[in-house]
């Protein structure tokens, strides 16, 4: 018998399968360029508590004693990870989120490839790249990217599973998933696209099992709660566990009913605004791939998978009705998978008019560079800045987060180590960046001025808590978005800030931050009052 000899690869298919290569490989090397370049904008808000939150495990302080929030503890571990790893700087913070990122690229070409094919995963891959880096989205470090990550690859292994029906994907799977809950609440939206497709797949089983249905649901179940549950034991054997109780569900339950439908509606409109006028082709590549489950074979066997994706996706940047632009991380992954799939249909479309099945390859591969660059070109002037001032205010506007660098550098080289501050605004990087502890747990002041029935009563905590801590150094931040009034906000904590930071603290620094041109600094003897509307206050305790 002669052995069997493998028939030579075409030469057109080996030249689609290079160029193909070669796109992939191109174009997520220059969206890590562009990461790179932007690894010294300063922590955003978020970031700033996260880090913080993280300093404070690595000095051995569980979470939700010393800085409280409604975030999920997954994450401010996972950030204790990365300062030990990377080091405690915005850039080491933004370093770690770049392999993170890379990680979620290489899962979703891996994913969309065994879906539909190389080219759907390609495509998948780079519109992800370029959309989680764009402007209206940034690259800042915010959960979304640790929730998406362990999400997509227990997705995966949940397809292995339906495949293969071998339960160590199954148990790894629900891990994951229960891990990315574990990293912000938003991340049960991926819990319930899992559950959609092992109950699509078990109904298709013919016959019908139900034993085998409810094993595997029990078997997926109890290890998806797996995570949370050893998280629980975890706080409750370290005394905080009614402290995270109230925050991340409690409270958070409050924080979701705060915004009407109309607000909502008008907040989704200016999101997708923004965000669709960054990536427009993506967009229109992904309403291409859902519109093709209906004319296009291969596609619609993926129908409810992509239907159910897509769905659950959109739930997942709905809670709260604030449609933060950060908060369309979670729907990438669903969108440019999508857009993967409509480039295939278009290489199915175009081979069946061409009759050459090669030249449709060619085709569908050029497109992926051009909607790439599309979006490129269009924020060309932000992707290829790098200086971090620049770009922090291109992101995030007026918002103080290069002044915060500066006033903790002041703090720390005036103070030390066992000093406590108080922020009177919402700015919990100044307590990372200075490594000095908040004297009140509440590192925000949003929750105090919401319209909830326990904001009276955490004004009152905070003031007691800060009269009782007499901290050295009190940064009063005299700017609307780190306050965020409303019309029905409790005045109670800002009449009493004026009293008490005039009575008790002397003047060290003002900040002042134009609307047109540079911050100006005033520090110690040269400190002056001002009148402006962008001020930070710095004083040092008289006493």
């Amino acid at each position: 018998m002669s052995p069997n000899v493998r028939k030579p690869s075409s030469p057109k298919r080996t030249l689609s399968s290079i160029l193909l290569a070669a796109v992939l490989i191109l174009l997520v090397m220059v969206t890590i360029i562009i990461r790179l370049r932007m690894l010294d904008i300063p922590l955003e808000r978020d970031e700033g508590e996260y880090a913080y939150a993280g300093q404070l495990m690595l000095e051995g302080v569980p979470p939700y004693s010393l800085a409280y929030n409604m975030k999920m503890p997954g994450i401010y571990a996972v950030y204790a990870v990365i300062l030990a790893v990377f080091g405690q700087s915005a850039s080491g913070i933004h370093l770690a989120v770049l392999f993170i990122n890379a990680a979620t690229i290489i899962l979703l070409f891996f994913m969309t490839k065994k879906l539909f094919g190389p080219i759907a995963g390609v495509g998948a891959a780079v519109f992800f790249a370029i959309t989680s880096v764009s402007r209206t989205l940034n690259a800042s470090a915010n959960a979304e990217n640790f929730v998406v990550l362990p999400a997509i690859a227990g997705i995966m292994l949940l397809i292995n599973f339906i495949n293969t029906k071998k339960y160590l994907f199954l148990i790894t799977a629900g891990i994951l998933s229960g891990i990315a809950f574990l990293m912000k609440q938003h991340g049960a939206g991926f819990i319930l696209f899992s559950y959609s497709i092992l109950f699509w797949d078990q109904v298709h089983q013919k016959p019908m099992n139900y034993k085998r249905l409810s094993s595997v649901i029990l078997i997926y179940s109890f290890f998806t709660i797996l995570p949370f549950l050893i998280t629980c034991l975890i706080l409750w054997y370290c005394g905080v566990f009614e402290k995270f109780w109230f925050w991340t569900f409690e409270y958070s339950r409050q924080y979701i009913s705060i915004t009407s439908f109309h607000e909502g509606f008008a907040n989704l409109k200016e999101a997708l605004r923004q965000i669709v006028s960054s990536a427009p082709f993506v967009w229109l590549f992904a309403l291409l791939g859902i519109s093709s489950i209906i004319w296009n074979r291969n596609i619609r066997k993926y129908g409810m998978f992509l239907i159910s994706f897509l769905i659950y996706s959109f739930l997942m940047v709905c809670p709260g009705l604030y449609f933060r632009n950060h908060y369309f991380v979670l729907f990438l992954p669903v969108l440019s998978i999508l857009a993967g799939a409509g480039v295939v249909a278009i290489q199915d479309f175009a081979g069946k008019r061409i009759k050459s099945a090669s030249k449709a390859a060619f085709i569908s591969i050029l497109i992926i560079p051009a909607v790439w660059f599309e979006s490129f070109y269009s924020q060309r002037s932000y992707l290829l800045e790098s200086d971090a001032f620049v770009l922090s205010r291109a992101n995030f506007g007026l918002n103080p987060f290069p002044e915060a660098q500066k006033i903790a550098e002041f703090i720390k080289a005036n103070s030390n180590k066992d000093d406590r501050i108080a922020v009177l605004g919402s700015e919990p990087e100044i307590f990372f960046y200075s490594h000095r502890r908040s004297a009140t747990p509440y590192i925000y002041v949003y929750p105090l001025v919401e319209p909830h029935p326990y904001a009276v009563d955490m004004q009152r905590e905070m003031i007691n808590q800060i009269e009782a801590t007499k901290p050295r150094f009190v940064v009063f931040v005299k700017f609307h978005y780190s306050w965020l009034f409303r019309p029905e906000s409790g005045k109670l904590i800002l009449d009493w800030a004026d009293n008490y930071v005039s009575t008790h603290y002397r003047q060290i620094g003002l900040v002042e931050i134009a609307v047109q041109g540079q911050t100006l600094y005033h520090w110690n003897s040269v400190a002056k009052s001002s009148k402006g509307d962008y001020l930070i206050f710095i004083g040092e305790r008289i006493d």
